[in-house]
């Protein structure tokens, strides 16, 4: 009798979450739905994604059937962590409850700043939600990979994408070079994050660090044009950042680094190493 009462109340609980989803079918019309030409699958969970970092390794490492929808950051080039062609095949989400439940997904991954009323409401609706940080070293990327990789019975797809990470860098005897990441805000990254960890794995010594800077510290162009190092890399669009005096520094050569190459582990490290990669035989 129990068991009955069990199945009874399971039975319930899948007519009640289908009833709500399709009533946020018609309160969010705007919702983009699966791509119409996308088999159907239920052998491995099929994924919704919240984060536009999470959107590109879900993108390497999730069979296309499996991705239900991206972030809707992915929509916009200037947060897409994935080229606009890759990204336009697959719908996009807002993140609301609504949306989500009208997708129906097996799994939900987003970050650890998601807000708490919309993984509460998820959650007591018996949607599975993952949560991930945003990596601060290539090995926790890795980590990262590997854990998407289990959730979406892809291991193997994971393996091939850390072999891709391992391989893209290849480490050589090259010469320091002072170098500021100026990022959007002419601001500069702190030691403990992903690009930094790059950057010094390719020769490129923070001269911000040197200066005493840290994590998300200010630096004007007066104090750029003071002390200016070998390097300077510019990741952002602010007046200082585009004067025309950058130009004249006779001994600093100055290079556009996208700011979506600064934030993401997976796919994104890829894309890091080759534009570092372009930046030292430029200088050679």
């Amino acid at each position: 009798m129990g068991a009955a009462n069990s199945s009874k109340a399971d039975r319930l609980s899948r007519n009640c979450r289908a009833a709500i989803a399709g009533i946020a079918l018609v309160l969010a019309g705007c919702a983009q739905s699966a791509p119409p030409d996308a088999p159907e699958t239920h052998d491995a969970p099929r994924v919704v994604s919240l984060n536009p970092c999470l959107d590109a390794i879900l993108f390497e490492v999730a069979a296309p059937e499996q991705i239900l929808a991206l972030s809707h950051y992915s929509g916009d080039r200037a947060s897409s962590s994935i080229a606009p062609e890759i990204a336009a095949r697959f719908a996009k989400s807002g993140g609301t409850v609504e949306e989500v439940l009208a997708l129906d997904p097996d799994l939900v991954l987003a970050s650890t700043f998601i807000a708490p009323s919309t993984r509460n409401a998820l959650e007591r609706l018996g949607v599975r939600i993952e949560t991930f940080d945003s990596p601060g070293t290539i090995a926790e990327s890795k980590a990262q990979i590997r854990q998407i990789g289990e959730l979406l019975g892809q291991r193997l797809n994971a393996e091939l994408l850390v072999r891709d990470i391992d391989r893209a860098w290849v480490e050589r005897d090259r010469p320091a070079i002072a170098t500021l990441l100026w990022q959007p805000g002419q601001i500069v990254p702190g030691e403990a994050t992903l690009v930094s960890e790059l950057l010094a794995r390719n020769g490129f010594a923070s001269h911000s660090a040197a200066q005493g800077l840290g994590q998300a510290d200010y630096v004007s162009l007066e104090a750029l044009l003071a002390k200016p190092p070998d390097l300077v890399l510019v990741a952002g669009s602010s007046r200082g950042q585009q004067h025309p005096l950058l130009g004249k520094l006779e001994q600093t050569k100055v290079e556009a680094l996208e700011p979506r190459l600064l934030y993401c582990g997976g796919p994104t490290i890829i894309a890091l190493q080759q534009r570092l990669d372009e930046i030292r035989a430029d200088m050679s």
